[in-house]
Formats: C-alpha cells, structure tokens, sequence
C-alpha cells in the first residue's frame, strides 16, 4: 500500500502477544464450518459451455509499488486453482474510498487493511459478521490474531499478518546492532552530516512510528481500560514524546512524513531507520545491505511500539451473499490459511505469519522472527472506535513539536484538548 496506510496509523496485536485487542473477545468454531466455503456454491451460474463458473471477488487493497507483483501473483494462484475469479485494485486512499462507496453501495466485496477499523465500521455497517459461512476455524491463528478480526462477537475478516515498527540499520555504516540507545546514538554521531545528506537517522515521525518512543515511559494514547482513557497529556507519555525530540530528531532529515525519512535510508543515506516488514522489498529491490534488529535498550524504560494485524474485512456488499460473495470469502480463507503463500510472503516481504503453524517456525528468515520479537514487545492498537477521533489531532501535535513550533508538552496537551472535544 502506498505509505498513506501507515502515516497516521498503523497496524496491531501480535505474534506471541497473550492479551486480547480491546473490545474483543475470542470466538472459535469447530473445524468443520457452517456454511459457505468452494463447497456451498452459493450464487454459482453456469457459462455458456455448461461449466460452472463461481463469481468474481471484488478487492481493494493499497500497497507500497514492490508490493504488488506479490499480491497480483496471489490473486492469479488463486484464480488457476479454483473455479472463482478476483478482480483487484489498488486503491490510494482506502479510509475515504470505504467511507464513501460502502454505504453508497459502490464498494467491494473485500478490502484489506489493519485491525483498528474493526469496531467502528462495524458500528457504521460498513462491514458484517460472516462467523457462520466461514468454513476455517479461527483457532488456526494466535489469539491476538484471532481478536482483532472480531467486535461484539462478529467475525468481520480474517488476519494473515502481523506488523509492527523496528530498528534497520545498514550494514555497511553500522557494524552491529545497538544494545543500548546510548550505542545507537554514538553509531548516529559518527555518520551524521546532513551536508552531505547523511542522516543517523530515518524514521517517519508520525502517531504510528512514534509510538514506541512515546509509550517507552508508561506512557499511553489511549486505553479504554484506564481511567482516564487518553494518556496523551500524562506525563510519562510526554516524557516519551521529549525523549524522542531530544534524542533522535537532530539526526534526522527535517521533513517528518514517510516517503522522505524512507527514501533517505533506501537510497543509502541514513544508518538507521524505523520502519515496517513492508518497507523491506523496497530495500531489497535498491539491494540495500541491511540489518533488521530489536529496539535498543533505553535507561528506566522499554520501547513499546503500537502493533497491528493485517487483515481481509469482508464488507456489506457479501451481506445478502451470492456467487460473488462465495468467491470473496474463499479467496480470504485461502489468503489467509495457505502455508505456502504465507511462508513465501515471510521470504520476499518480511510478512510476519499468524498461523501457529508457522509462527516462531526456525524456517521463517532471521528477519522475520526479529520483527516478530518486537511484536511480542509492543501493544495493539485499540479497537475502539473513539480511536480514530485520536490519529488526526495526534498527527499534528507531532508535526508540530518536530518542526519546533511546539514544546512537547503543549503539543499533547493541545492535542488532548482537541480529542476530548470531538468525543463529546
């Protein structure tokens, strides 16, 4: 997906996490389905020869340029081995596109996106529970993963990665990976001359990839478990905030958004980076001799990034089923339970698996279960639909303390303010 996906927010619960997405409950079901599934036909017309045809998905998803091949060469696998068919797009700004053409009755079948929408399409009706046409179980996949595709007791998709935000660096500046921040920043000391366009540092700073560094102190955005719910303006989530001001922006570019801050360390140009499992083909295709690792350690704190599932939603359009539907969800259960298909996306993309068939697998690459230990380390993303009042104002409040308009404090707490408003 173009980086739009991950600017504001990105993505949830993870591999090896042991707590539920709030909001959520897990919800099984037996193995042998009930309902839909290649099986069930539902809506299957007949070509002109007699053959019969299933319907066509229609799918949107929005990736990064080196991420289609991938996700072109999976609808066409799936499409030869089966008689369904799947018309994908890539779209450039998903949230307005769902908003706009789901309740119009425009939208697709399916989409692709984090978890985080979960509880607030479902309340809009953007998205409906398909628990009983599904035909896998939801016990193939980590509790984590399983939560986050469920709200008020509907399945509303299924998960087939999990993502979070680590440390990169490159092997060619960078002789091994920090243990400490301390050794971090001496590693940034030494490359750092903007002068000459080299950066310690590239990393976007924005709600989603800030995360860990404003969480690191106990800090928190928001928990609707706590009282209050929004920690933005609590002190240890300014603390993180100042840290991350203090210690990592003089060794980064000075435009905050994600292309530039990506672009700088893929072209060669940065030692360090913070970014996605999605972010690493574009690395390899610019055959960038990199290094993915855990955070460092930070005296009397521990970076806490946000984390997300990637998931298939299955929107309105599937509500009153038909052979378009059945082609939507088998190809989602397909996506999401073929081992093969994940493992090769482990390989070429830096997909982090959710199946506890191949999660913690010694086969997956170094890379892979690197990001998945960061994972384990972080907090998913809420659920809660009050969430998406946060982004936004959060977003700006960052700009702002980046470019030195803002004192961290003032940043959040304005940001806070606005939040607050919004929700009343």
């Amino acid at each position: 997906m173009t980086m739009e996906r991950r600017t504001i927010l990105k993505r949830i619960g993870g591999v090896g996490a042991t707590a539920a997405v709030a909001g959520c409950s897990v919800r099984e079901q037996g193995g042998d389905g009930s309902g839909g599934g290649a099986a069930s036909g539902d809506g299957a017309a007949d070509d002109e020869s007699g053959a019969s045809q299933g319907g066509t998905a229609t799918a949107w998803y929005q990736l990064q340029d080196s991420e289609i091949p991938a996700r072109e060469a999976a609808m066409e696998t799936f499409t030869s081995e089966t008689e369904f068919a799947v018309d994908g797009s890539d779209i450039s700004d998903m949230e307005k596109k769902t908003t706009s053409a789901i309740p119009a009755g425009q939208g697709p079948e399916i989409f692709e996106w984090a978890h985080d929408w979960v509880g607030d399409y479902y309340q809009r009706e953007f998205v409906v529970d398909q628990f009983e046409a599904l035909s896998v179980s939801l016990d193939q996949f980590t509790d984590a993963a399983a939560s986050a595709v469920q709200f008020d007791d509907a399945v509303v998709g299924l998960p087939h990665s999990a993502e979070t935000v680590t440390l990169i660096y490159n092997a060619d500046i960078v002789d091994e990976a920090p243990e400490t921040v301390e050794d971090m920043v001496a590693a940034m000391e030494d490359y750092h001359d903007p002068s000459s366009s080299q950066y310690g540092l590239a990393a976007p700073f924005n709600p989603y990839f800030t995360s860990g560094w404003i969480q690191a102190f106990g800090g928190y955005y928001f928990d609707p478990d706590q009282d209050p719910a929004l920690g933005l303006d609590a002190a240890e989530a300014v603390e993180g905030l100042q840290f991350a001001l203090d210690t990592l922006r003089p060794y980064m570019p000075d435009d905050p958004n994600y292309e530039p801050q990506a672009a700088t360390f893929s072209e060669g140009n940065a030692a360090f980076a913070v970014n996605g499992p999605w972010y690493l083909a574009t690395l390899n295709q610019n055959d960038v001799n990199y290094e993915v690792a855990t955070f460092p350690d930070i005296d009397g704190g521990e970076v806490t990034p946000y984390t997300g599932i990637s998931m298939w939603y299955f929107a309105d359009a599937m509500s009153e089923g038909g052979a378009d539907a059945t082609a939507a969800r088998n190809f989602v259960e397909w996506f999401a339970t073929n081992e093969d298909h994940a493992t090769r996306l482990a390989e070429e993309q830096g997909a982090i698996p959710v199946l506890d068939s191949l999660v913690g697998s010694d086969e997956l690459p170094a890379h892979v279960r690197t990001y998945s230990q960061t994972v384990s380390q972080g907090v998913p993303m809420p659920t809660d639909p009050r969430m998406n009042k946060v982004w936004a104002p959060l977003e700006n409040a960052l700009i702002e303390a980046f470019n030195g308009d803002a004192s961290a404090e003032d940043a959040l707490t304005t940001a806070a303010e606005e939040i607050r408003s919004n929700w009343e």
